[in-house]
């Protein structure tokens, strides 16, 4: 790519950052997601970083200042009023000061904050604001292995689809039957007045989704009894790979600011979790497969979900293996990484995250495989990254087999990652 077309890319890029930025925080689009969401958030930052680094980190600041007495980072902060989502604080009831939802998201604060110091050029500016997010960070690490890894395995499971950031996975489909639908009570989605129907999660899903909201409201969002009360819990290998990989890096970064303590809890942690994965692999498929908890079960999935943990520092064998299963889903979607195997009769190429490409995936897988040596395959994915702006512009996912743009538009962590995918590639 020539230098004024990558420079025309990032201006684009940006201008989508800029038009989602309510001041102190970004909305993923208008529309379609008013609020700020956190694992969107701390990648967005990574963007924000390129052209405004005191913005980048006030970003994640914003959002842990909403963290929860217990730990807890939840999945939405209500900033203001908006009713054009749903469900809205008004169905979670959580009580916080600033509304909140009450469930949480993929822990990748510890990654961006590591990253955003590492590309600092202002460090002091870095050192001052990393020092004071490093404690908060790490309550909500030490949160995750309390409330949902109650045995101790070094593994933490999900208790709601929507944790996962992988809304309707096929990988959530059989432990899903399980939750109910009676008793939920009436319902106008939002999504669907801003998305294709057909792109998103079905209404019988939705039932469920809102079931499990209902229970837990019931239950006085007591993080302390929320798993065990959950008929949903499952263990998956790209939530857990990028809770490591964040306790890794903030163990580094702990160390690089005279943090010892945390940096050795977030070290174990780490290294403990890595361990405990191999739990999860599957020679048959060559990728990670989540756990369903209840059954202890492997569920038979082959998502995007257990080629994610690339991003951490898994042994060299397993990333090789997934390095292979990226060439050979290549030879069977024009972009890569379909959010699943095109060769499984589930594959839906358009419905969320059934099939379709996310770049912020293919961000942290390829991140992930260039750091293990894999630096072709990587590359494979940065080019079908930028392929798919190019053709498509900033969406929130692709057809995988087309390059369709879907969901929502001028999307800002896709407008983050573009920018990501540049700078590493120069």
């Amino acid at each position: 790519m020539t230098v004024s077309a990558t420079s025309d890319i990032i201006a684009r890029a940006v201008e989508v950052l800029r038009e989602n930025d309510q001041g102190a925080y970004t909305i993923p689009t208008k529309g379609l997601y008013p609020f700020q969401w956190n694992w969107d958030s701390c990648l967005t930052a990574l963007g924000l970083a390129h052209y405004d680094e005191a913005r980048a980190w006030t970003e994640i600041e914003t959002l842990f200042a909403h963290q929860w007495p217990d730990g807890m980072v939840p999945h939405i902060v209500f900033h203001v009023w908006n009713d054009g989502y749903f469900p809205g604080p008004e169905v979670w009831r959580t009580g916080r000061p600033t509304a909140t939802s009450g469930i949480t998201q993929p822990a990748v604060a510890g990654f961006a904050a590591r990253r955003l110091f590492d590309r600092a050029n202002d460090k002091k500016l870095a050192a001052e604001r990393a020092r004071a997010l490093l404690p908060k960070i790490d309550a909500w690490h030490r949160w995750f292995y309390e409330n949902r890894d109650p045995k101790g395995e070094g593994l933490v499971a999900i208790i709601h689809p929507w944790e996962s950031g992988r809304d309707n996975s096929i990988d959530w489909d059989d432990a899903f039957e399980r939750v109910p639908t009676e008793g939920v009570e009436p319902y106008t989605r939002r999504d669907t007045l801003h998305a294709d129907p057909a792109h998103r999660p079905t209404r019988e899903q939705y039932d469920r989704y809102i079931w499990l909201v209902q229970h837990f409201r019931g239950l006085g969002w007591d993080n302390a009894r929320l798993h065990n009360a959950s008929p949903f819990q499952v263990v998956d290998p790209g939530f857990n790979a990028i809770l490591i990989r964040a306790a890794a890096d903030l163990a580094d970064l702990a160390e690089t600011l005279g943090e010892t303590e945390i940096a050795a809890a977030n070290r174990a942690r780490a290294k403990k979790g890595l361990v405990a994965m191999e739990r999860l692999w599957s020679d048959v498929h060559g990728q990670y497969l989540c756990l369903d908890r209840i059954t202890g079960e492997l569920i038979d999935s082959a998502s995007v979900g257990g080629i994610l943990p690339a991003f951490a520092a898994i042994p060299k064998p397993r990333a090789a293996a997934i390095a292979a299963t990226v060439e050979r889903l290549a030879g069977k979607a024009r972009y890569v990484v379909p959010s699943h195997d095109p060769g499984d009769p589930r594959f839906d190429a358009k419905r969320y995250w059934r099939g379709p490409v996310w770049l912020v995936v293919n961000y942290m897988i390829s991140d992930g495989l260039a750091a293990a040596g894999h630096g072709k395959v990587a590359q494979r994915i940065t080019q079908s990254s930028l392929d798919l702006i190019r053709e498509s512009g900033f969406a929130e996912y692709y057809d995988p087999l087309t390059g369709e743009p879907l969901g929502g538009g001028r999307f800002t962590w896709t407008a983050a990652m573009v920018i990501e995918f540049l700078r590493n590639a120069s």
